[in-house]
Parts: structure tokens; sequence; C-alpha cells
């Protein structure tokens, strides 16, 4: 369920076997783990990039329908906000007043 399916399979085919990537995750994984490091420049990162947005946003999409069960939702993280006291401008400082 968390997959995006491609509308169609794409065969690559590498030195040693072909492989058939149907979905962003075996695409993700394909990428991570058999591409080629030669080829490993601007289009390689663009392509894994909107990989994981497509996963990001399916996720997204099913949580919001309530398709996803409670324990399959990764929990939320707390953002803190930590002020520095010596960045905090002081009340008579010159131009903060």
């Amino acid at each position: 369920m968390n997959d995006v399916r491609f509308p169609e399979p794409v065969t690559l085919k590498f030195l040693t076997a072909s492989r058939n990537v149907a979905s962003s995750f075996e695409a993700l994984e394909c990428l991570d783990q058999q591409w080629p490091e030669w080829a490993r420049g601007r289009s390689w990162r663009a392509a894994g990039r909107a990989c994981r947005d497509a996963h990001k946003a399916f996720l997204n999409a099913a949580r919001r329908a309530g398709l996803i069960p409670s324990e399959a939702r990764a929990p939320r993280k707390s953002r803190s906000v930590r002020v520095i006291d010596s960045l905090r401008p002081e009340v008579g400082f010159s131009g903060w007043l």
C-alpha cells in the first residue's frame, strides 16, 4: 500500500541481467543498489528525489483519507524551538526600540 505503481514497468538492461522496475520503491531500490557509479549525476539525483516525493505524497494522501491503520502511521516529530539568549535582542539595543 505504500508504493506508487508505474503505469507500465520499465525494463533495464544491466551488464549481468535485466530488471523490470514497476514502482517508485523498486526504482529507488534500483537507483541505490544497481545504478552504475559513473551514471550517478544530476538525472540520477532527480529520479531519486521524484521517487521519494511520489512515495511521500502517496502516504500523505492515504493518511488524509484514513486508509492507513493507526499503528502503521509514523509518529510525528515534535518541533521544539530553542531560543539562544545571546541572539535575543535586548530592549535597550539601538535600532530595536
